[in-house]
Parts: structure tokens; C-alpha cells; sequence
């Protein structure tokens, strides 16, 4: 027989003043667009959890002695003599707030059918955070090999999970787990060395390695993102407390001036930070990818999974992106025989969970493709683990094909009946799928000046724009430091379907430099037949950005050990602009940018090359002339898997 939760066995409820957290910002990656403003489905929804679940808090004494703030929302069913209940958890270091046993959340399952179907629900702030003690690390390395005290990740789940199973009444003895962002990183954590009872993980959009999610972009620095988050979330915490520290205010919704009137990377500490965010000063200190990050890759360690898992994503995910696709490659990897599945959709960060999911800024996608998700991927996978229910969607991948606005299934991912190709550059700035062959002028030049960057959006925000990833480049197009190629008008759809790769022969007349490279879908210049009708004219000619990257040429040898350039000596560049499912649709065109700056997305690249770019002085950021070679002897282009149609 199970503990009666309110037996002197149990760990004491905390007495401290009822305090309502307000929701968290636009600032927090973990819930960037997450929980959107109320409305009348929100309040029917507190209203439903008000009255049928009671909340109880704990602080859970983990196998190192520190205790873990936990509450927990048992259902009040008491019709059904021996009803059993699976037990879904979340831990975050985002606050499970609001805190006190009589104030409830907004929301407890992953969407409203959790709630009326009936589960324990648990949060837990995880080590080191709001109410919990111990220290907090960020993005903590995973200890392949540990004596009985000693903790990760992987270590707080399982010993939380087990205190549940053992303590909360009315449990079936299944657990299951998901988390979005930093939680889902906790999420993918929590699988490795899997508890007996955790029967499956939903990690969506989990960060998997900090040098490529959210704080870099192939080494370059995302600096609005980054300041941004840590100026509130990095701030010491000595003691536990239910109050969150204050973000930075830019005392301006135009992130782009203030970050260039800001100048040098270093200023953000010097004027802004002071030293007072530990994170911070460690990620200067680190400007390669050296064993402190190395420490924080969490791919090689997920093993010994043992339960079901369900990785979701957002094509459009302007901070997690790289988590999801190589975690569920992982996972796949190094777990054979499990079930793991995929879900990539037309959203945001976190755009999943509680948007419609039918457009992102001036793309639309047709249908509520969230909403579908929700309701036949997400909640059955859940139903069917924890409680036997019904039976999850059996394609492994469920992918969402953007231009042609469908779902896909597929028994892998990347479909392994796509075939590579290059698009290659040419003269006349044309893109073709024939290598050059002949002679010509073999090369295009532009000027990157660090003084007048290339900006990410056409956006004025104080915050990172999620937009952008849709968003109309015929602004950065027009520049002359943005050089633009263009395939002939399309005669048949085109499917890209997977990572795209650029494989770029670059020099500079300096001695560094950030390639950034933009794929783009560009719409017929005649929309409608010709009709004016005022809200779509826009889209007509409109050069919908598909998927961009930057690359800190530095790294092209290694991220390990950055090498400068020798003035105008052609090299090879190449890097990952993650995957796509994207149709190009017959009539339209392929398009492809090059510019030298992505701002401020990430930092400006001097130029001059410095050891560390986080101590360059004004002095160091210099203009230069960048080259693009196309020629026989040096091709460049753009590897894109292609799906062909099947019938």
C-alpha cells in the first residue's frame, strides 16, 4: 500500500505568503510566445482546473541531501473506487509559480484535453532555482560515470520520480515527462539512464548544445538573444525566493541602433552587466568551442533510454532549431530499437503549444496546423504510453511541408529517398544545377562595412523577432553589400527535404569575416490574375526567406581553433543551414542571398581578426572587400536534398 500523501512522511509543505508570479516575458527563451494574452478559452480553463484538482506542494530530498520544489495537482475524481492516475512532469528553471497550495496555474498539461482527461500533474523548480536549493548550472554536464551522491540531470529526474510513484496516491505507477525550450532540454536529461516507471518524453525544442541553440549561429554570437536572456536569467540567486530578477530595459524598441550605438561586444559588460552575471562572463572567456562547451553537449550522453519519445520542433524556431533535429537523431542513434518520433511544424518557439499554428508573419500555412498537432499527435502518444489509450500516429517523422502547406509522413528523417544536389552560383548572379564548366568572370564582390550592418528584420522591436523567419528579404536584397542569386522561373515544383549544406569559395581583403547565406522562395511578380486585391498585393514578388544561417568564417577549419584569413586568398567555407521541407512551387523562382552581417541577431564581426572578439576595440572593426568565387577550379553552391514526386 501506498504513503497517504499527508502522512509526517512526507516532505513539509513550505509555509511562505501567497504570491501570484506574473507571466513571464518575452525574454525567457524557455516561453518566448508561449502564453499568449488571455482570453475566454483561458479562463474557462482555470476555471475547469480550479475545480477539479487540488494542489499540494513539496520540497523533494534528492540522493545529495538537496531538497527540489515540487508541486503537485492531483485530480479530485472520487467516483470511481481504485481510479488510477499517470503522473505527467515538468521541471524548469522557470518558476512553477504562482506559489502557495491556493493558488493554481493557468494551465498544467501540454493543452486543455490533458486537464479533462485526468493526470498528476508535477513541477518542479529544478536545482538551484526560484524554490529550490542547491546551485544552479547552467546547462549542467551530464557524468557518464558517478559515486551515489553525486548529481546531474539525469539523476534530480530519477530521483524525483521515484519519490512520486512511492509518495502521490492514487498513481498507476507511469510517469511521463515534456518540456519546451530549457525544459525540453531537462526533458531529452531527465531519458538518459531512464527510471523504470518514466514510460515516455516529449522534449520540444530542446536545447542540445549552447554553441549552436540559441547563443550561437556556427560561432557567432547571438547577441540580442543572448543579452536579452541572461540580463534577468543570469543574476545570482543566494537564496530561494519566489521573486524573478529584472531584465534589462534597451529604453528602446529599436534593438538594432542601440546595439550598434553600443559598439565593441565588450561594452555589454563594461557599461551594461558589470560583471554581475556569472554565465556571462564565462561565455567571454570561452569565445571557442572548448571543453566548457563541449561539457554542455548533451547529444553524446543520451543513452540508455529506455522509454517512448516524441521530439517536436518549429521550422521556424529562431532559437531552437539544431536541438530537436540532432537530439531525435540521437536519440535514434545511440537507442536502437525504441520508439522515437519526430514532429516538425510551420511554427515559432513554442509556437506548438499554443498558437492556431495557421500563419507566421506574412507566410500562411492554411489550416491550424498547432491545433491539429494537439489534438492527433500529441495528446494520443501520451494517452496511449501512460495510460493504454487509443494508438499514437504510426509514422515515425510527421513533418510539415512548407510552400505546399501539407503534413508528410515519413519512415525516417531525413527521407532516405531524397537525393543530393547542388545548386550552384554563376555568372550574372543566376543560380543553375549545371557546375561551371567555361570561363567567365568566375567571382562577385561586395563591401561589408561594420558600421552599417545588414539587418536581420525590417522589424523596429526590443526584443528578438520571430517573424523574421518568414519575412519579405526584398529589404536586404536592395542592398549593394547583399549579393542576390537567382534561378530561372520554376516549370515544375521543386521539394527541398532535409539539411541544406553551402559550400562557398570565399577571401577577403581582411583577415575575418561572417558569411551569412540566405535560402529564399521567390513568388511570381503577378498574384490573382492582376487583381488589386489590398491584402495580398504584398505578396506579389515577394522573396519569402525559407532558411538562413551565419557562419564565423574563423571556425572554417575548426571551432576549436579559429584561423584568421590571408588577404584575398580564396578558401572553402562550407556549413549547415539546417533542415527544410519546403516546396518551391512551379512559376516561382529559387533565390539566394550573401551578405557579410546579420544584425543584431549576432554581433559584428570586426573584420580584423582578434583572438577574442568579446575584447575587440573600436579599432578592430574595419570595412572589407569579401569575394564570392564561381568559377570552374572554384564552385560554389548550395547542397539541397532533393524529394522528387511519387505517385
Amino acid at each position: 500500500m501506498k504513503p497517504n500523501i499527508f502522512t509526517s512522511k512526507c516532505p513539509k509543505v513550505i509555509p511562505y505568503k501567497p504570491w501570484i508570479l506574473e507571466v513571464l516575458s518575452f525574454f525567457l527563451v524557455g516561453f518566448s510566445g508561449i502564453m499568449p494574452t488571455m482570453g475566454q478559452d483561458d479562463d474557462q480553463r482555470m476555471e475547469y482546473i480550479r475545480a477539479h484538482y487540488t494542489k499540494y506542494e513539496f520540497q523533494l530530498p534528492m540522493r545529495d541531501g538537496t531538497r527540489l520544489f515540487t508541486c503537485v495537482y492531483c485530480p479530485n475524481r472520487t467516483d470511481a473506487k481504485g481510479q488510477s492516475y499517470p503522473i505527467i512532469l515538468f521541471r524548469t528553471p522557470y518558476s512553477v509559480g504562482p506559489y502557495g497550495i491556493d493558488q493554481y496555474r493557468e494551465s498544467l498539461g501540454p493543452n486543455f484535453e490533458f486537464e479533462k482527461s485526468g493526470y498528476i500533474f508535477a513541477f518542479q523548480d529544478v536545482r538551484g532555482k526560484f524554490m529550490s536549493e542547491g546551485e544552479f548550472i547552467n546547462m549542467r554536464p551530464h557524468l557518464n560515470s558517478k559515486t551515489s551522491r553525486q548529481v546531474d540531470e539525469s539523476t534530480d529526474t530519477y530521483d524525483t520520480i521515484e519519490w512520486l510513484i512511492r509518495n502521490v496516491p492514487n498513481n498507476n505507477g507511469r510517469v511521463g515527462q515534456w518540456g519546451i525550450s530549457y525544459p525540453g532540454f531537462y526533458t531529452a536529461a531527465g531519458a538518459i539512464d531512464s527510471h523504470p516507471a518514466l514510460k515516455c518524453i516529449s522534449p520540444q525544442a530542446p536545447i542540445a548544445d549552447w554553441f549552436w541553440d540559441d547563443m550561437h549561429r556556427n560561432g557567432a554570437f547571438n547577441v540580442q538573444l543572448a543579452f536579452t536572456f541572461f540580463s534577468s536569467f543570469g543574476k545570482s540567486r543566494p537564496e530561494p525566493t519566489v521573486q524573478r530578477a529584472e531584465g534589462y530595459d534597451l529604453g528602446t524598441d529599436d534593438s538594432y541602433q542601440f546595439f550598434l550605438d553600443l559598439g565593441p561586444l565588450g561594452n555589454i559588460n563594461k557599461q551594461l552587466l558589470h560583471d554581475e552575471v556569472a554565465f556571462w562572463n564565462e561565455v567571454e572567456q570561452h569565445p571557442n568551442y572548448d571543453q566548457f562547451w563541449q561539457s554542455r553537449n548533451l547529444l553524446p550522453h543520451l543513452k540508455k533510454i529506455s522509454c517512448a519519445s516524441l521530439v517536436v520542433g518549429g521550422w521556424f524556431d529562431t532559437e531552437d532549431l539544431y536541438g530537436p533535429l540532432r537530439i531525435y537523431q540521437a536519440i535514434e542513434t545511440l537507442n536502437p530499437g525504441i520508439e522515437n518520433r519526430l514532429v516538425m511544424g510551420p511554427w515559432y518557439h513554442g509556437g506548438w503549444n499554443r498558437s492556431a499554428g495557421d500563419q507566421l508573419g506574412d507566410a500562411h500555412f492554411d489550416w491550424a496546423t498547432a491545433a491539429w498537432y494537439r489534438e492527433h499527435i500529441e495528446l494520443p502518444f501520451f494517452e496511449y504510453h501512460l495510460k493504454g489509450n487509443g494508438q499514437p500516429e504510426p509514422a515515425e517523422a510527421n513533418v510539415f511541408e512548407t510552400g505546399a502547406n501539407r503534413w508528410r509522413q515519413f519512415s525516417a528523417w531525413p527521407p532516405k529517398q531524397a537525393e543530393v544536389q547542388t545548386l550552384y552560383f554563376e555568372d550574372q548572379q543566376r543560380l543553375t544545377w549545371q557546375a561551371p564548366d567555361q570561363a567567365g568572370s568566375g567571382m562577385n564582390r561586395f563591401w561589408s562595412d561594420p558600421s552599417k550592418p545588414v539587418p536581420y528584420t525590417m522589424e523596429i522591436t526590443g526584443r528578438w523577432s520571430k517573424d523574421y523567419m518568414t519575412e519579405d528579404q526584398r529589404f536586404a536584397g536592395r542592398r549593394p553589400d547583399v549579393l542576390v542569386y537567382r534561378s530561372e522561373i520554376l516549370e515544375e515544383d521543386v521539394t527541398f527535404a532535409g539539411p541544406l549544406q553551402a559550400d562557398i569559395w570565399f577571401s577577403t581583403d581582411q583577415s575575418d569575416a561572417d558569411v551569412v547565406v540566405k535560402i529564399i522562395d521567390e513568388f511570381p511578380g503577378r498574384l490573382l490574375n492582376g487583381s488589386r486585391e489590398p491584402d495580398t498585393d504584398f505578396q506579389s514578388g515577394r522573396q519569402q526567406l525559407v532558411r538562413g544561417q551565419a557562419m564565423r568564417a574563423r571556425f572554417r577549419h575548426s571551432f576549436e581553433k579559429p584561423q584568421p584569413f590571408e588577404p584575398n586568398r580564396p578558401e572553402m567555407v562550407s556549413f549547415e543551414l539546417h533542415d527544410v521541407l519546403h516546396t518551391f512551387k512551379k512559376g516561382h523562382r529559387i533565390m539566394v542571398q550573401v551578405q557579410g552581417s546579420w544584425f543584431p541577431f549576432v554581433d559584428r564581426n570586426p573584420q580584423k581578426f582578434v583572438d577574442n572578439i568579446f575584447a575587440a576595440e573600436e579599432t578592430d572593426f574595419v570595412g572589407a572587400w569579401h569575394t564570392i568565387y564561381h568559377s570552374p577550379q572554384m564552385p560554389s553552391g548550395i547542397r539541397v536534398p532533393l524529394l522528387k514526386a511519387t505517385w
